[in-house]
């Protein structure tokens, strides 16, 4: 049997394993399975995809190791798996972000997407301050405050990159980067209403649904290649 086949069949049964766990209230194993979907993933990823690019490897190892940071979160000190564990996450974030910039003209992209940059900036700094509004309640003027600031920048200004690369390209692969894109916003939107709003299962499963999703993407857009653009005109 094929290698990545075993692998993405253990991606099913975790994710079920989570599942059951979040609704039946076993939070402990929730929280284990969930940790282990996206580095599982990686693995996948890795063993059936020969092409593989240094930005987007950083990503999913960044990624899974913050994710796998979850089996010593009890014999480190808080201080190093928030800091730890958030700027891996920031640098997963950059490194796609840096991949999505990589594919844009900005001279065609100030030329001929005037009206959508504004509206992205607006919609940007919309988030943004929701994001912050939640989170101030539960986090003081520190250090804390300015990574989750950090965080959601370059959160945002990921989506908008990827959407702006759709809106240029048009194709196969700047579609799938846009898609997980969005659903890694709204997965994290999501995990921030339940961390610091409600506690209820229906959000911590969707949240790590839309980050499989996400994840489902974005390997997806590594099978394709950038289309050549055409000059723009007015």
């Amino acid at each position: 049997m094929n290698k990545s086949n075993v692998v993405i069949g253990s991606v099913l049964f975790v994710y079920l394993a989570f599942v059951v766990s979040q609704f039946s209230n076993h939070y402990y194993y929730a929280t284990i399975f969930d940790a282990l979907i996206l580095p599982l993933i990686t693995v996948a990823y890795f063993l059936s995809n020969k092409k593989k690019t240094i930005l987007f490897i950083i990503f999913l190892l960044a990624y899974s190791i913050s994710d796998l940071m979850v089996f010593i979160v009890d014999y480190i000190p808080y201080e190093v798996y928030y800091y730890v564990g958030n700027g891996l996450y920031i640098i997963a974030y950059s490194a796609l972000l840096i991949k999505a910039l990589k594919t844009l003209s900005f001279i065609q992209i100030l030329k001929n997407f005037k009206l959508h940059i504004l509206v992205l900036i607006a919609l940007n700094i919309y988030i943004a301050y929701v994001l912050q509004v939640i989170v101030n309640p539960y986090v003081a003027m520190t250090n804390e405050y300015f990574v989750e600031i950090v965080y959601n920048i370059i959160m945002l200004l990921l989506l908008s990159a990827s959407l702006l690369s759709y809106f240029y390209k048009d194709d196969k692969k700047s579609l799938f980067m846009f898609l997980g894109s969005m659903s890694i916003v709204f997965s994290e939107v999501i995990g921030v209403a339940y961390i610091y709003v409600a506690q209820q299962n229906l959000l911590n499963f969707l949240c790590t649904t839309l980050t499989v999703l996400a994840f489902y993407f974005f390997c997806k857009q590594a099978k394709f290649n950038y289309e050549e653009v055409g000059q723009l005109v007015d």
